[in-house]
């Protein structure tokens, strides 16, 4: 990890069948295309089962979506390891450090840890109150300090913070809120699901510097559904 690492309490009372199974994970998001050393390194110190109910505990470093409650899911810790190596890449080109990141839904907060980890800072935003009341709780336990998150309309962003250097998008809509992209910085990089339940593909979208934006699909994908409103 090469901002923030995460504190030994974060893995407290782990036992060895834990570390096996998230080495495991590792393993397989190696075998299945992910590249970049730090994010396999960031997950596979996270304990998910942290992050979804303990009924579920068994198959919590599965590569698969997990039901959260509320209609929502964690996401399948490939989507989650891809979204954030799409984000790193374009820093690592640009030769910068990525700096402010905001995520729109924040969910269980799994994504948010993992960035936090991996960037200076995360602003997170939640339209679902019970589910951001759990995700904080979940970073102070972390004792991560460089997330701040906001129950609100994910389709506004936040746009008291703008500009931010990336933007990542955890549900999917036919296209991007244009109040979320005029927050994006002229140089930054936002990833996100776009196109209806039956149909979407992760883009990414990377700015110049100059305003121009250059947009490419990594691939199928299958996210909620993007919705306005809290509550």
């Amino acid at each position: 990890m090469n901002m923030h690492t995460l504190p030994p309490a974060a893995l407290k009372g782990e036992g060895m069948t834990s570390q096996r199974a998230r080495d495991r994970l590792a393993a397989q998001l190696r075998e299945s295309g992910i590249r970049d050393p730090r994010v396999i390194d960031v997950i596979r110190n996270l304990p998910r089962h942290h992050f979804i109910d303990q009924a579920l505990h068994s198959r919590a470093y599965e590569n698969t979506a997990l039901p959260i409650g509320h209609g929502q899911t964690i996401s399948q810790p490939w989507v989650v390891a891809r979204m954030t190596e799409a984000l790193l890449e374009h820093f690592d080109a640009r030769k910068e450090k990525p700096g402010r990141v905001l995520e729109i839904g924040t969910g269980s907060g799994y994504q948010a840890v993992v960035l936090a980890a991996l960037v200076e800072q995360v602003y997170t935003v939640e339209r679902i109150e019970e589910l951001l009341r759990q995700a904080r709780r979940r970073f102070r336990q972390l004792g991560l300090g460089n997330i701040r998150s906001r129950y609100d309309d994910g389709k506004l962003g936040w746009a008291d913070e703008a500009p931010f250097d990336a933007i990542i998008l955890t549900a999917a809509g036919d296209t991007i809120p244009s109040r979320i992209l005029e927050q994006l910085s002229p140089g930054g990089v936002l990833v996100a699901p776009v196109g209806s339940p039956s149909s979407q593909v992760l883009i990414r979208l990377r700015g110049d510097g100059q305003g121009d934006f250059a947009q490419e699909e990594l691939g199928a994908v299958s996210f909620v559904p993007l919705l306005g409103g809290i509550g």
